[in-house]
């Protein structure tokens, strides 16, 4: 069997909080976590699938892990072939199992390798027109999507991480300084990739550019903004887009605000109830959405339209519109703190 390797990063104990769960799974190279009592008894496992589950159940933060974990999750035991193993993950569907010695105590994870990344033909069109007037004076000679995070254009990292998941299929909305990104990109080859463009005469919005597409779109695409930096799973989303036939999915994160004063709700002059410093909490639209091709025929030809338009349109008629909740690094660069968090960020969540 294949060295198991150094786990420590992946084990965490029933009681730890999802808060602290998400953070372990986001840092750990395997995306598993294996929940183990102190003895390093096995207890369960808790995938990336498992987390979203319980974010979508809207389990406060808080919660201990125990309530999303899997109780029976496929194990190995110390000295198994590899025939074995491969036997017993096939047949639970999973590609990642936690090995165990005789008295059930954690010794390794299965395999210590991890496969490449399934090739995905889904069509990618990344929104980089843009001036991004609040990061001005940086973006008065360079458009925003160009902008060098730790030395190389953010949109270089967007569709490097984009790659490393199997995608290879670019179109990229360009209007401010549209040269700048063609002459770095031109058509993808020197990168591995199909890059085309898709040139706005004027600015469309965060969904007015689809209308420019000039070829038939098979299956559910990606399209996202070209200024965020993240490490969501874009497979998981167009699986679970697909899973739960949407025509729209869009990827939602938790944000909160807990206010530095009290509360007081009123009925005109009379007082209904006084919190003390509640936290407030929303789900935050991340700029990152999977679209069905037949949702295309509603982007008009002219003028602005942006993506909310679209998904409010589908929501209003009852049509199927995703929500997936994100737990992984996610930063939106709009203004220039945002910018100088990347920096800090990038080398050690991304190199």
């Amino acid at each position: 069997m294949t060295r198991p390797g150094d786990i420590a990063g992946n084990l965490v104990g029933p009681e730890t909080p999802l808060l602290e769960a998400i953070g372990r799974m986001d840092a750990a190279r395997r995306k598993i976590l294996l929940v183990v009592d102190a003895d390093r008894r096995l207890l369960g496992a808790v995938t990336d699938g498992d987390i979203r589950r319980g974010l979508m159940r809207r389990l406060a933060m808080e919660a201990p892990v125990r309530e999303v974990m899997n109780p029976d999750p496929v194990s190995l035991k110390t000295g198994a072939s590899d025939r074995t193993a491969l036997r017993r993950l096939q047949e639970r569907g999973v590609t990642l199992a936690p090995v165990v010695d005789a008295k059930g105590r954690v010794t390794g994870l299965y395999p210590d390798a991890i496969a490449p990344a399934q090739a995905r033909d889904n069509l990618v069109v990344i929104m980089a027109g843009g001036r991004g007037a609040r990061l001005a004076p940086l973006t008065q000679t360079c458009p925003k999507p160009m902008l060098k995070v730790a030395g190389r254009p953010l949109l270089q990292t967007i569709i490097e991480r984009l790659q490393a998941q199997g995608f290879g299929r670019f179109r990229l909305a360009v209007n401010y300084l549209a040269e700048m990104i063609e002459d770095h990109f031109g058509d993808g080859s020197a990168m591995g990739a199909e890059i085309r463009y898709l040139r706005e005469d004027h600015p469309r919005g965060t969904a007015g550019a689809l209308s420019l597409l000039d070829e038939p779109v098979d299956g559910p695409m990606l399209v996202m903004n070209g200024d965020v930096l993240t490490r969501v799973g874009f497979g998981d989303l167009i699986d679970f887009h697909t899973d739960l036939q949407a025509q729209a999915s869009l990827c939602v994160r938790e944000h909160s605000f807990q206010s530095p004063h009290g509360v007081a709700e009123t009925d005109g002059p009379r007082l209904v109830s006084l919190r003390e410093k509640p936290t407030f909490r929303w789900q935050a639209n991340a700029g990152i959405y999977c679209l069905d091709p037949g949702v295309l025929g509603r982007i008009p030809a002219e003028g602005v339209y942006d993506m909310p338009d679209l998904l409010g349109a589908l929501a209003a008629e009852g049509r199927t519109v995703g929500a997936f909740p994100i737990h992984e690094y996610w930063l939106d660069i709009g203004r220039p703190p945002d910018f100088e968090t990347a920096q800090a960020d990038f080398r050690a969540l991304f190199d």
